[in-house]
């Protein structure tokens, strides 16, 4: 059975770069009936930022990528965090020392720390020299007994090459020699996240590894654990790097879209999901729109990209917009309701009043928030001409005539509906002799401040006779 993981660090809020890697994870195993299990992976203390484990349950929950096995719902092979498994981080790590595969190393962090300037400074990139690596039993022992700090470093061999096979990248190869003796675990006693990821996905039974392509020339390392440990070698997927436009990584160190804060805009998880699953993977045909079960029907580790995947919010607004027009009236309107009100005060607006206006802009809004964005006409007491709208009004002598005339057609109606109000616009057609564009934006720049927009008379309407007759005096 095919087993996968996602193994996020609570050390700062999700991403789309981790919501795109569980997604993956999920993807792989579900399509052939595998487990999906959640780890958490919290050995680096420094950067523990409260709050974060519970956000990934959240949003794992949101985005229905259920898993099987983790901290909050248990399994076989539990505990799923791991600084509740540092007892048996520290077992192996013991091991390896014992059979000649790691070592204690004491070098004080001021030590290296000048070592790694020297190496700046001169233009390298500094490499563990491997100081500690030929202690005697004596030194050792006495080191410890004088209380010094150390950490357990794993022992590289320094000849020949360690190679293996990723799914998605093919064969790697790397010369031992350029494997630095990685810390398996701190001096604090915590494993470092290379260890205690070799350990438990051995001990959790992962069968397919996947991980960013940053991994790819690092992996290696991992392997050679795998050998010394007597553990299985799982198989490795890294996956391509998702980027923004300018080629940096999506990063939390960065602050790069927080997925709380796409749901929080009126992004649906549907299309944050089909956006994602085409960053770094495509179907074999031409199609662009799936649900997470299609996903899982389709989804071959073979189609998975080499190359790394940019991260165009245009693009997730285009795929937003495709889901909210796929929505029927009431659950567009029970969707976008609230983001209105988080921005308007329309307790005294009729319900058929706000359902018009929301309605209104079904075709016009890529994600929920931007209803706020598109109706702020409505909502203030003046409108606000910009220099391109002012430009314009002002381009063509008969724009005022047009205006002046069209306010009297409006005075006229007593009965305010779309029909009278299409009346009063064909009678300016009729009465200037104008029509198309210059019969009908200048009504709309001056009545709404935009070039552009919804249908014009439901623009009138809605704004309501006082506030159309206010306006045509600018």
């Amino acid at each position: 059975m095919i087993r996968t993981r996602f193994a996020p660090s609570p050390t700062g809020f999700m991403h789309i770069g981790n919501l795109r890697s569980a997604l993956f994870a999920y993807l792989i195993a579900k399509h052939d009936d595998g487990k999906f299990v959640l780890r958490i992976e919290d050995t680096d203390q420094s950067r523990y930022e409260l709050g974060a484990e519970e956000f990934i349950y959240k949003v794992l929950k949101e985005f229905s990528l259920y898993y099987d096995e983790g901290p909050n719902i248990g399994g076989d092979f539990g505990p799923y965090v791991q600084s509740e498994r540092l007892e048996i981080y520290q077992k192996y790590a013991e091991k390896l020392v014992k059979e000649g595969y790691a070592y204690y190393c004491f070098c004080s962090e001021e030590v290296l720390s000048n070592e790694r300037m020297e190496a700046t400074e001169a233009g390298k990139t500094y490499v563990y020299p491997g100081t500690c690596r030929d202690l005697s039993e004596e030194e050792i022992q006495k080191k410890i007994n004088n209380k010094e700090k150390y950490v357990i470093r794993q022992k590289m061999p320094q000849k020949g090459t360690t190679s293996y096979h990723d799914l998605v990248y093919g064969d790697i190869i790397v010369e031992n020699k350029e494997l630095e003796d990685q810390i398996l675990i701190k001096s604090d006693g915590y494993p470092t996240y290379n260890f205690a990821n070799v350990i438990d996905d051995a001990l959790m039974n992962i069968t397919h590894v996947t991980r960013g392509c940053e991994y790819l020339s690092s992996t290696p390392k991992y392997i050679l654990l795998y050998e010394a440990l007597r553990l299985e070698v799982p198989n490795f997927i890294h996956l391509p790097l998702v980027v923004k436009q300018n080629g940096e990584k999506i990063s939390k160190r960065n602050k790069d879209e927080n997925v709380i804060d796409l749901l929080n805009n009126g992004f649906l998880p549907e299309a944050i999901i089909n956006y994602l699953a085409l960053l770094g993977w495509s179907p074999k045909d031409n199609k662009e729109f799936f649900s997470l079960e299609e996903l899982v029907k389709l989804f071959d580790i073979n189609n998975i990209h080499t190359n790394s995947a940019y991260y165009d919010i245009k693009k997730l607004e285009w795929f937003n917009k495709h889901y909210i027009m796929e929505m029927n009236d009431e659950e567009y309107l029970d969707f976008v309701l609230p983001y209105l009100e988080k921005a308007y005060d329309i307790s005294k607006k009729s319900t058929d009043w706000v359902n018009s206006l929301l309605l209104a802009y079904k075709k016009h809004i890529s994600f929920g928030s931007e209803i706020a964005l598109v109706t702020h006409t409505f909502f203030e007491s003046n409108v606000s001409l910009e220099d391109d709208c002012l430009k314009y009004l002002r381009s063509n002598d008969q724009i005022p005539p047009i205006l002046k005339f069209y306010q009297k057609e409006i005075q006229n109606i007593a009965d305010w509906n779309r029909e009278n109000i299409a009346t009063a616009i064909e009678n300016v057609k009729n009465g200037i002799g104008v029509s198309g564009e210059l019969l009908y934006m200048p009504i709309r720049v001056a009545i709404s401040g935009m070039m552009h927009g919804i249908d014009l008379i439901d623009v009138i309407y809605l704004l309501g006779k006082e506030k159309v007759l206010e306006r045509l005096n600018f």
